[in-house]
Parts: C-alpha cells; structure tokens; sequence
C-alpha cells in the first residue's frame, strides 16, 4: 500500500464541494459556512459488526458509511450539506480497496448532495469507519422526536424489512432476492423526504435504522404518548413475500423489528395531506407505549447492539 499521505492526496483529489465549502481537504480542517443552524450526526461502522467484506464489496461499504449518516440528518428536516469520513484499516489490506472505498464515498455523496471535506486514515487490525454528517436547517426548527401529539397520523418513507430480509439471505449463504441482499449492502434512504416532512408540518420525525417499532418507540418516549401501529396499512413487497414462504417466517416481523433499513418515519397533523411517497401506517394514542393493532408486540422490536436479536 502506497504512504498515508500519499493515499491521502489520492483518494481527496478533485472532489466536488458544495456553496457553503470555503476550504475543503487538504490543510488540517475544513472551513465551511453554513446558511442556517447546524446539525451535526456521527457514526461507526465496525467490520463482522455493520458489514463483512465476504458480503459487500469495497464500494458498497463506502455507500452505506455515507447514507446511514446522511439518514439521520434528513430525519430532522435539515439540509445535508457536508461529511468527514475516518478510516482504519489493517496494513496489509491491498490498496485498491480503500481506493474503491473511496468510490463509493464520493458516490453516495452525489446521491445524498453532500460534499466530502475531509477525515482521517490510520492503520487498525480490523477495518473500522466513523463518518460525521452535517446538515443546516436553513432558518427552520429542527424536527425532533418529542413533538408528537395524540391524534396525529404516523407514516413512513422508504422500504422496510428489505435490509434485514437480506441479511438472513446472505446469514444462510444464498444470494436472492437479490434486491433484499442489495439493501442490506447499502440501505436506499430517501433522501430529500425529511425536507419535504418538515416543510408539511410533521411534528416528530426518526431514522428507522433499529427497526420500525422499536424506532417508533423513541418517538412514544419522548412525545409522551402511546403510538399503534396498523399492519393492514403495510405492503409486503415480493422480495419478503417469497423469502417468508422459503423460510417459514412472518413477513411482518422483518417490516415491523427488522433494522439497517434507514427509512423516516414521522408523525403528521390529523388533517395534513402526507407528502408524495408517504404512507400512513398507524396513529398517535394515549399511553405510553407501541403497540400493534391495539396489542402489545410479543417478540422483540428491534436491533439493539446489545441486546437480542429481532425476532428472538
């Protein structure tokens, strides 16, 4: 592998950067100038942890380390605007991989209309990513997770269920449905959906990286309020559908406690139109818990790092 500050200069040459960049990678940090207040997220991506090179390639890697990042700042109804991305890797890893790395980074970057301004590389026995994404809210209230209210609709924007439909795929070493294996490689966030929710009025709002219900249940906490979820309201999609009957699985628990699928979902006035690709799936009652179709959820729900499995 080249040296560190040549694999630097390589892998920051000729990046685009966006109007509120004044001074990208190359000196010890980024100067930006935002035009409102600033959100800020950071997450780590740990190898045989989030991803296994056995199962995603270098450049699926870099994708998902940019949107699972991005997410978060949508769910907030801001602007993403920029990203530092660090990352170790062990020495002997060939050099090509960070470089594909690095693709899919900037990649992801065009989709998400972020402007990569800088990280850090370092040596690490295990590859190891920590991406920081910042967004700006260009003069409006950020959309947190305590402000729904009961009566309000509660929807979301994205795909459920595919991401860790695809990890039990790629868990039982099968290779289909292939869109369920591509989601779990690099999630499909919706990306300017939070934007379009915040504008609407939604008055809660989150990243469904844990699973749905276990997602919703921050909102509850928060809000101080009961939510219900209806799955009649929920679509299973072909993928689900035909990896539930060779499994013998309930569809419902990938959509409803499966994670990594990096969704939104909000809550909405009674009366608001939900925006274009929204879809309501329940409603905000008294109490002080999730429950689905009136009935509390029997097996977990979610993914927590340290906890059980969905399901389990």
């Amino acid at each position: 592998m080249a040296g560190e500050f040549e694999l630097i200069a390589r892998i920051t040459a000729d990046l685009d950067a966006g109007p509120d960049v004044l001074l990208g990678p190359g000196d010890d940090a980024a100067v930006l100038r935002p035009d409102g207040d600033i959100v800020v997220t950071t997450d780590v991506l740990i190898e045989n942890v989030h991803f296994k090179r056995s199962w995603s390639n270098a450049r699926q890697i870099g994708r998902k380390a940019v949107a699972v990042n991005v997410s978060d700042v949508e769910s907030m109804g801001a602007s993403p605007g920029s990203i530092v991305v660090g990352l170790a890797v062990p020495r002997e890893l060939d050099q090509t991989w960070v470089e594909e790395f690095q693709q899919g980074v900037v990649e992801e970057c065009g989709r998400a209309g972020v402007s990569l301004v800088g990280g850090d590389l370092s040596s690490s026995a295990h590859i190891a990513i920590a991406v920081t994404a910042l967004g700006n809210l260009q003069g409006r209230s950020p959309v947190t997770r305590g402000g729904a209210r009961v009566g309000d609709q509660v929807a979301v924007r994205g795909r459920l269920g595919w991401a860790s439909g695809g990890l039990l795929v790629l868990q039982r070493g099968f290779g289909s449905p292939k869109e369920l294996v591509a989601e779990q490689q690099c999630p499909s966030v919706p990306y300017g959906a939070g934007r379009v929710a915040a504008a609407v009025g939604a008055t809660a709002m989150i990243d469904v990286s844990d699973g749905l219900l276990q997602d919703l249940g921050h909102i509850a906490e928060r809000s101080g309020v009961g939510i219900d979820v209806d799955p009649s309201l929920l679509e299973v999609p072909d993928g689900l559908a035909r990896l539930a009957a060779a499994t013998g699985k309930n569809p419902m628990i990938f959509m409803l406690a499966g994670g990594e699928d990096h969704a939104l979902a909000a809550t909405f006035p009674p009366d608001a139109d939900l925006p274009d690709g929204w879809v309501r799936v329940g409603a905000v009652v008294a109490g002080d818990a999730v429950t689905v179709a009136g009935e509390p959820w029997e097996t977990s729900a979610g993914w927590d790092h340290f906890g059980a499995l969905p399901g389990g």
